[in-house]
């Protein structure tokens, strides 16, 4: 049991259950030493997008690994302003040249863009078809938008990468993607560290000798949820892969569960400002 554990997706692909989200690292030697460091950790799951601004720097770390490719998994997405069929493929190209990869593990559509998102899933199916990318997926889609999308889509999503942590637990969501066979992943699976001092965080921290952020992304595995809890800080990057060693038990998974408020850290699919 270790970073290696994965989830097989519907089409036999495997996905590291941990991987290392680069959001708000700077382009610079910040994201290299982040994701050096997590290599030599022995995380083999990245997660980056467009968005970030950061594929160079992740590309450029990549590259001075010793890692084969072919035990690494390499996500990036497409923003909101590339989205459409030929602005997609052009975008992949974009991304493609800065990771300098030759094909790529998970390409995302970053945001379900009223108007625009069926098109764009149509170009991910072109890639994957063509052999670009092994597996294509969604993030922040909803019931409805994947409803929307699979009246017209060929290949199902793979992937929904979206907000998920206690206090934003989508139960009914999660149901619907495992229904669908769509692997559910966690974006900010920490929540951003607001309620660490929750009583019953605190209660298993102490029971099970782990820090509250450890109990909440175990919490995630225990639901079959893929997480991408990010850290530039080998320190940090070691405590949130040091999940495998313990498990929960139901009673104190549905306590977790209760700790749900729907406050969310990031917009609500449906209000945000597309």
């Amino acid at each position: 049991m270790s970073l290696t554990e994965s989830f097989a997706l519907y089409n036999g692909t495997y996905m590291p259950k941990v991987g290392l989200g680069v959001y708000k690292m700077n382009d610079t030697q910040e994201v290299v030493e982040a994701v050096q460091s997590a290599l030599n950790v022995g995380y083999r799951h990245i997660d980056t997008a467009s968005f970030y601004d950061n594929e160079r720097g992740v590309g450029e770390a990549l590259k001075q690994s010793e890692v084969p490719r072919d035990e690494l998994f390499v996500t990036t997405k497409v923003w909101n302003d590339e989205q459409g069929y030929e602005e997609t493929l052009q975008a992949f190209d974009r991304s493609m040249d800065k990771l300098g990869l030759d094909y790529l593990d998970l390409y995302l559509v970053h945001w379900p863009v009223p108007g625009k998102f069926a098109d764009t899933w149509k170009a991910l199916e072109k890639l994957y078809k063509d052999g670009k990318v092994k597996a294509i997926g969604v993030c922040n889609f909803m019931e409805h938008h994947l409803d929307e999308l699979m009246q017209t889509a060929e290949v199902k999503p793979m992937v929904n990468q979206v907000e998920f942590h206690p206090r934003v637990y989508q139960k009914d969501l999660l149901s619907y993607c495992e229904a669908q066979g769509i692997q559910l992943e966690a974006w900010a699976p920490l929540g951003r560290g607001q309620y660490f001092d929750a009583p019953i965080l605190e209660e298993l921290s102490t029971k099970y000798d782990k820090s509250p952020a450890q109990v909440i992304l175990r919490w995630h595995l225990e639901h079959d949820v893929i997480i991408i809890p990010k850290s530039s800080r080998e320190k940090r990057q070691k405590e949130n892969a040091d999940l495998f060693d313990f498990k929960l038990t139901d009673d104190e998974i549905r306590k977790i569960d209760e700790l749900h408020t729907g406050e969310r850290i990031g917009a609500h699919p449906d209000e945000f400002d597309y």
